[in-house]
């Protein structure tokens, strides 16, 4: 069989990517660190903000009943993307939040855990409020709302606070402890513990 390229074989099967997961609270500097990851980092890396996923969506008004779905749906759609983009051998980068428990058990069941580097980035509360009142793009009080979820699994590879420290030396941690990761992972820890169901492969 020919493909498209003219080629006689098909595309080498692509190697898992490695997903560096930053969970914390909206306004704790997820996104500030991913872009400071891009420059450190030596291998290509995508990085993969849910944000920019609410962002695709049409700006009709929708009523308080479908939102809800709509949102559910939103996150859905992008764990499957960042897996998809892993699972053709891309390294990525996401921010999250994982202020509801659903969200972790859903990224434990797609992505493999020996790819996963679980990174808690956290912040002071008084310095999540500041902040948010400075940024004024989020709604009032929505740090504190997740403050106590985001965290609750417990289990991190490694953890960063951006009370006192900086995007470029958060961002330079991770990449520090990239080649010395051990295992098992905490994403494999947290998967056979609150999935039992799945077989752990990675």
């Amino acid at each position: 069989m020919v493909d498209g390229s003219g080629c006689g074989a098909g595309p080498p099967v692509a190697q898992g990517g490695r997903i560096v997961f930053l969970n914390g609270t909206s306004s704790s500097g997820k996104s500030s660190i991913a872009r400071e990851l891009l420059q450190v980092l030596d291998a290509p890396y995508f990085h993969m903000p849910v944000d920019a996923f609410h962002a695709m969506r049409s700006r009709r008004e929708v009523t308080p009943e479908e939102l809800p779905g709509i949102l559910r749906r939103t996150w859905m759609g992008f764990h499957r993307a960042v897996a998809g983009m892993a699972a053709a051998g891309n390294n990525v980068v996401v921010d999250h939040v994982l202020s509801e428990p659903w969200r972790l058990l859903d990224c434990l069941g797609l992505f493999a855990p020996g790819d996963v580097v679980l990174v808690g980035v956290r912040c002071s509360l008084q310095e999540l409020e500041r902040r948010e009142r400075e940024r004024g793009d989020r709604p009032a009080g929505l740090a504190a709302r997740q403050f106590e979820q985001v965290h609750a699994h417990g289990l991190y590879d490694i953890e960063c606070d951006t009370t006192t420290a900086g995007a470029v030396d958060c961002a330079r941690q991770i990449r520090d402890f990239l080649p010395r990761q051990p295992a098992p992972t905490a994403f494999g820890q947290l998967r056979a513990k609150l999935r039992p169901d799945l077989t752990i492969t990675g």
